[in-house]
Parts: structure tokens; sequence; C-alpha cells
């Protein structure tokens, strides 16, 4: 039977319900080896899926576990959603800058399988953050101070993470139907009554094309239309890094600054968008409404005063974030003007001084990363300073074509 319907997708034919169920969750219970789903997803990743396949899996994988219900929560709970890329640290900004604005906001993130560690990787450089809280706590936060970001619970859609393992060894990562499915199955168990997307592409994150992140997009809004949720979704381009600060500690570090409006640019820009989209799904009003709402509790300091809430009433104490006191200074070897800095690039070096980790199991180093020091259309001349390198040791090696110099 499994090899009939292995075969069958092998050849371009829609698989039934009945099908995929039995295939996905006898690989769950143990009854399909990895070799076997190793070909379904190679043949879901050539051939596709169509959208009642999608629709059909998207639901196998929030039946395999628990479902959350915050209903008791007064408010819209609208949760947000990044497809990440390199120096993605906006959820560190956007919960706080919503959760001021009296929406309450219940946040699952993930660890980060790659170049640079995910929000609870970030959140972790915090000494003594709690990012493992339950699901009666979590309650009590959002309760308490109006917002929560926590790990998500080991029963939270179970078979996502053991397809994901699988998706991340056999070359199935970047399957858009099966990032669809990953990504709508978890916001719908978590409990979100408004969803909001937030779709990169290019060279540092999961598909290369607008075109691609566009059809990514619309999937994602019609599986949350099947579940009467209303999503929305921004595409944004991730070919440079998002913002300056590439690394965990250092992430957080630039988050607390641009809660304190010292700093703008791509970043804050971003992140200003994505909150007032999320503030206009819950309160039901303009965007236009919603920008000028957001950009005043970041000038007042109200944003970056309930980061501070969120974070004491998690265990951490802001005052001591992980950040390597080892500083490489790397100056330029020419002169002319930045015309790129490539995300990739950035991000490989991030992971080469352990910001990140290539297996699920390898441990992170909180305290290294990347500080930009010159942006894209910034002059230098021979000798200034282009990047820090933020390192617990000297053995590694650095591109000078991670700046394209003209």
């Amino acid at each position: 039977m499994i090899k009939e319907i292995i075969d069958k997708k092998r050849l371009g034919f829609c698989l039934s319900n009945e099908e995929l169920s039995s295939i996905f969750m006898g690989y769950m219970n143990g009854e399909v080896a990895d070799y076997q789903m190793s070909s379904l997803l190679m043949a879901i990743c050539i051939n596709g899926m169509s959208e009642e396949e999608v629709f059909h899996l998207t639901d196998i994988f929030i039946q395999s576990g628990d479902t959350l219900d915050f209903s008791h929560v007064p408010g819209v709970k609208v949760d947000k959603h990044s497809t990440g890329g390199i120096g993605d640290k906006t959820t560190l900004v956007i919960v706080p800058v919503v959760a001021s604005l009296g929406v309450p906001v219940i946040k699952m993130s993930g660890r980060g399988l790659g170049y640079t560690g995910g929000t609870i990787d970030k959140l972790e450089s915090i000494s003594g953050f709690r990012t493992n809280l339950t699901n009666e706590e979590v309650g009590e936060a959002v309760s308490k101070v109006g917002a929560v970001i926590t790990g998500q619970t080991a029963n939270l859609v179970p078979l996502d993470q053991m397809i994901y393992a699988l998706r991340d060894v056999t070359a199935t990562v970047s399957s858009i139907p099966l990032i669809a499915v990953s990504i709508m199955s978890k916001k719908i168990a978590a409990g979100a009554d408004k969803i909001l997307l937030d779709v990169k592409y290019g060279k540092g994150a999961l598909v290369a094309t607008y075109e691609e992140a566009e059809q990514l997009a619309i999937l994602m809004q019609k599986i949350g239309k099947q579940y009467h949720r209303e999503v929305r979704y921004v595409i944004s381009n991730m070919d440079h890094p998002l913002g300056n600060n590439i690394g965990n500690g250092l992430e957080v570090e630039e988050a607390v600054q641009t809660l304190r409006g010292e700093v703008n640019g791509h970043f804050y820009d971003l992140c200003v968008e994505l909150a007032s989209h999320m503030v206009s799904m819950a309160k039901d009003i303009s965007y236009d409404e919603a920008v000028l709402l957001v950009e005043e509790v970041i000038k007042s300091g109200k944003a970056y005063e309930k980061f501070r809430e969120i974070v004491i009433n998690q265990g951490g104490d802001l005052t001591s974030i992980q950040i390597s006191s080892n500083i490489y200074p790397v100056y330029s070897e020419q002169n002319g003007t930045i015309k790129d800095i490539d995300a990739l690039e950035i991000g490989k070096l991030s992971l080469s001084l352990g910001a990140g980790r290539c297996e699920k199991s390898d441990p992170i180093d909180y305290g290294v990363g990347v500080v930009l020091c010159k942006n894209i259309g910034d002059d230098v001349q021979k000798g200034d300073l282009l990047m820090r390198l933020y390192i617990h040791n000297d053995d590694f090696e650095v591109n000078q074509s991670t700046f394209e110099i003209n």
C-alpha cells in the first residue's frame, strides 16, 4: 500500500485524504520507514500538491497533537509568523509594540536550524529568560502583562517536527506546499484568532523569488480561510540582512535599540508595517490609523517598557544579555561605494562563528555574531570599518566579497 501511494505521487497524481493520512500517520506511528517518507517528500517537492491535498495534509498535521484554546483571554488574539531570514528579529519588537496597544499576543516560536538562532535562541541570550512555559503559565502571563513569547509545546503538531527534521536532511525544505502546511498547521493549532504572515524571498530566504513568495502567501491565506481565520501577508526582500546585528544576543540588543526609538531604516520600517497590520486586524481599524498608534508607542517609550515587563515576567534580566567581549574589526581593503551586502554570506559567517547550528542537537553560542557598520549606498575609504565580529576564537576566515564595493 505504501509503495503504491509513493508511486502514485511520483507519477504526478493527487493523493486522497485516506492515502495521505495512511502514510503520514503511519510515519508518525513508526509504521513507515524514513526512506519511504523521504521518497514521498521528494515526489511532492518535484510534482507539487493540489490545494485539496494541502488542506487535507494541514488537517492531518493539526490532528496529530494538541490544539490550544485561549478563548478565555479577552480580546482578539493576532499571531504573526515570519518565514525567517538573516537578522530577522522582528518578533522581539512587534510583540511588545502590539501588546502596549492593548492587543493580547500569545507568540509561540521555535529554535533556529541554519545560519542564526530562532526567536527562542535569541531570547535565551537574556540571562534567566524562561522559554518553556506550560499552557497554564502562558495564560497567566498574557493575562498579567498582555503578551508572552514561549517555545512550542512538544505535543503541538508533533508530526510537523518529525517531517521537518526529515525534510532538512533530504533537500525538500523548499517545497511550497510543505512549507505552507508546516507553518499553518502550527498557527491554527496554537489558537490564533487572526494571523499575519511575513513571507520573505531572496538569497537569505526559503524561496528565491517574489513570485514564489506570493504563491506561498496566497496558499497559506487559503488554508486560513478553510479554518475561518483572517490571514494577511506582507512580502519582504531577504537579499540583504535585516538590520545591522546578526547573532542572538546582538539581535536582542538591536531590538532594544529599536524599541527605544534609537535606530531607523529598513528594519524599523518593516517592524512598523507588521505591527500596524496586527493592530489593524485586532482593533478593526484602518492600516493608516494603526501606523500612527504604533509609531506613538515607540516614540513614547511604552513599547520598550512593555518589553521589559515581558522579560521580567518570564524571569529574564534585560541588563544581562550574552554578548562576547572579544571583538574582531574588519576594515575595507579599497575605496568605493557599498553596492550590495550578501545576506547569505553574512549568514554563513555568523554560522562559522557559532551563532547557528547545523544539526538540531548542536550547541549554540549566544554571544557571537556580526555587526554591520556600513550599509548599501555608503561611501567607504580604504581602512574604514566595515563590520565588527563578536567571536570566542580566532579560527575563522572573512570573505571580503560579503560586501560588494565599486
